[in-house]
């Protein structure tokens, strides 16, 4: 909050704090700042305070004053710089469709976090969930001066430490996904495997099926490539049949060329596959000759048995990625992908021109923690606390007056707060809290009193307590 204690004077702490929002791209180019009025009452400041803080704003280049519609953000390329992320009080922002930025606002807040409190926003387990000291063994056994040499002083395999890649072999087996460790590349993450996937595979131009809500980064990305979006609705049995068989019927040049899907705990909503919509998305695929990238990051939190269609397929169409991020070190970055014989080769080329290989130090630990069953009791140990924080969340958030839009499930909750989660996230961000609102998990980001909370970090009582003080007030 702006302080009358502070050296600085109230207009340049206000100026400051839009600028700072700004700059890292927590308010997106086109957004409308609140009028003068409502900033000072929000603020608990003079008019004349507001209309001298906008001044400066206008100033720095950062925002444009339009003749009787108030101040907006201006566009993303005149502004130049970055700062830390700060708070401020900020009304609706017009919905606008840059993408990039509002993935961008959570990626962020990974790495600079609004405050010390929890953050229901997050798409991460708390860093006190991670810990273990399996990991510290794995690395201290893999790093002796022999191998630590032997690592460090030449490239690691193209493909990926042949070691791990055949742990991940036996772990796909156990959910019937028939990959040979040749037919696994080791990734940066599995976000650099989706990436390698959309280059591989695709054009500037092509038309993507993308589910709808869905991972905001994944709009971003294919955007920022060069790929025409094809929003997909998404339900709690799969993806909208109906929809994806317009696409498909769609002119020449008009057909998807990849389906981008996450059939298991998917990220909003924690819906997962059934076998009989499974069956009919791969009958599309074989009709009219797209592939499907099958996104399975959150594998670990789920049963063995779930419905997932590169096990029906046998990775003939499907193209399977997971990751370690989420459930074991975020910093360790290791990803893979596997796929057809026929297309791991190409794959592995796309790789090979964009990182040449991938950490082997990494890669060598991880594989222990898998071969010695290290990871699987960690998963289980979270799964198990996990279960707990969905239900305190769950009762919070049905306490604060919310619903839920779809059935708990997983990492995330997709609940209905009754009013913009545009505005709702910039208020939040005030009080210290990050929010995840529903419109970042839209291509065109609609507006929608919907927003993603993680079960993990949203099993606190006082975030709900303000979160429904915001709200009301809104």
């Amino acid at each position: 909050m702006l302080t009358r204690t502070s050296s600085q004077s109230l207009t340049g702490q206000l100026a400051d704090r839009f600028s700072e929002r700004i700059r890292n791209r927590l308010l997106a180019p086109g957004a409308r700042l609140p009028s003068v009025r409502e900033c000072a009452r929000q603020q608990g400041v003079s008019p004349h305070t507001v209309v001298a803080a906008y001044d400066q704003l206008l100033a720095q280049g950062l925002i444009e004053a339009r003749r009787q519609k108030g101040f907006y953000v201006r566009d993303a390329a005149a502004v130049n710089g970055t700062a830390s992320m700060s708070m401020s009080f900020v009304s609706q922002p017009a919905p606008v469709p840059v993408v990039a930025a509002d993935a961008s606002t959570l990626i962020r807040g990974m790495f600079h976090r609004p405050s010390d409190k929890p953050q229901p926003g997050m798409g991460v387990f708390p860093p006190d969930w991670l810990e273990s000291t399996f990991m510290p063994a794995a690395l201290r056994r893999v790093t002796g001066a022999k191998s630590l040499q032997e690592f460090s002083l030449q490239y690691g395999e193209p493909a990926g430490d042949s070691g791990l890649r055949r742990s991940l072999a036996t772990k796909l087996a156990r959910i019937n996904v028939p990959a040979g460790p040749d037919q696994i590349v080791t990734t940066v993450g599995a976000t650099h495997a989706l990436d390698i996937v959309s280059r591989t595979l695709l054009r500037p131009g092509d038309p993507v099926m993308v589910e709808e809500p869905g991972w905001a980064l994944e709009f971003a990305r294919l955007e920022a490539l060069g790929m025409r979006i094809l929003p997909v609705p998404r339900h709690a049995d799969g993806p909208d049949l109906e929809v994806m068989e317009r696409y498909c019927n769609a002119g020449e040049g008009h057909r998807p060329k990849l389906f981008v899907s996450v059939s298991v705990l998917h990220n909003p909503t924690g819906y997962s596959l059934s076998p009989g919509s499974a069956h009919r998305v791969l009958q599309l695929a074989n009709k009219h000759d797209f592939h499907i990238v099958e996104d399975d990051t959150y594998s670990h939190l789920a049963p063995e048995h779930a419905t997932r269609l590169s096990s029906l397929d046998g990775l003939q169409r499907t193209v399977y990625v997971s990751g370690f991020a989420k459930i074991l070190a975020p910093n360790w970055r290791i990803g893979f992908l596997a796929a057809s014989p026929e297309l791991v080769g190409r794959f592995l080329e796309t790789k090979l021109i964009a990182t040449l290989t991938t950490p082997s130090l990494f890669e060598r630990a991880l594989a222990w923690c898998i071969d010695q069953g290290q990871l699987r009791r960690h998963a289980e140990r979270i799964r198990l606390r996990l279960d707990g924080a969905r239900g305190r969340t769950v009762k919070l958030a049905l306490n604060a007056g919310c619903t839920l839009a779809a059935e708990p499930a997983g990492l995330f909750g997709w609940v209905d707060t009754g009013v913009d989660t545009d505005a709702l996230t910039q208020r939040m961000l005030d009080e210290g809290y990050l929010i995840a609102p529903g419109s970042l998990f839209h291509a065109r980001r609609p507006p929608t009193t919907l927003m993603r909370i993680n079960f993990a970090t949203g099993q606190d009582a006082a975030f709900w307590k303000v979160f429904a003080r915001v709200r009301d007030q809104l």
